[in-house]
């Protein structure tokens, strides 16, 4: 028998559903923006370090199945799952962190979501 507490509980994970999905499209875009012709090579690690600061595993997972599912990018879910694991045993210069920084600001990166 559903309670109250029950559909409240279901509608704030529907909520917080759509409100991850907008941040991941959101990000998706910015992406697209500050990199439009793909990733290079060595921005991939520094890029997946500076979303892991703000992002859950989960969610930088999210942004590169959606990257990998738009088609035009060579990035798939097992490009995205060894570049956290890379991540997590090595962290990228401060130099590559400032770089993609840069670019991702050059292209829109919203000043109140700080990477």
């Amino acid at each position: 028998m559903a309670t109250d507490h029950d559909a409240s509980g279901r509608a704030a994970r529907a909520t917080l559903l759509e409100e991850r999905g907008g941040l991941v499209a959101r990000i998706v875009r910015w992406l697209r923006a500050g990199y439009p012709a793909g990733f290079p090579d060595q921005d991939f690690v520094p890029l997946v370090a500076l979303l892991r600061r703000r992002l859950s595993d989960a969610e930088v997972a999210e942004v590169g199945a959606r990257l990998a599912a738009e088609g035009d990018t060579s990035l798939s879910r097992v490009d995205v799952a060894t570049a956290i694991a890379r991540v997590t045993a090595e962290l990228p210069s401060d130099e590559d962190v400032e770089r993609v920084r840069r670019s991702l600001a050059e292209h829109g990166w919203p000043s109140d979501f700080a990477v």
